[in-house]
């Protein structure tokens, strides 16, 4: 598969198979650029839900739910600018995680 529709694929995955695709992509692709996109998309999903479960416990005290508000946005956002910036085949990291990879 060419290398930019495979970027789009793991970057639209967020919304229909957040963990699976990447994995896959990560398994089956012998380019490494599609191999780093894969991991920072599955550990951005990955830290995206662990700030969204703390921002759930802290809305109880009424402080998370603004928290709560930006990483629910954020999760939805990101991997659409991601899908953008493959179909313009220009370099992008995901944002928290992307200098982790």
């Amino acid at each position: 598969m060419e290398e930019k529709w495979a970027k789009v694929i793991i970057h639209a995955s967020a919304f229909f198979a957040p963990v699976l695709v990447p994995i896959l992509f990560f398994l089956i692709s012998s380019e490494e650029s599609v191999k780093r996109i894969s991991i920072q998309a599955l550990l951005f999903q990955f830290v995206m839900w662990v700030l969204i479960g703390i921002s759930v416990v802290l809305s109880f005290l009424l402080i998370g739910i603004p928290f709560l508000i930006i990483f629910g946005i954020m999760t939805f956002v990101v991997p659409i600018i991601g899908i953008f910036n493959a179909l313009r085949e220009t370099p992008w990291n995901y944002p928290i995680v992307g200098r982790w990879v």
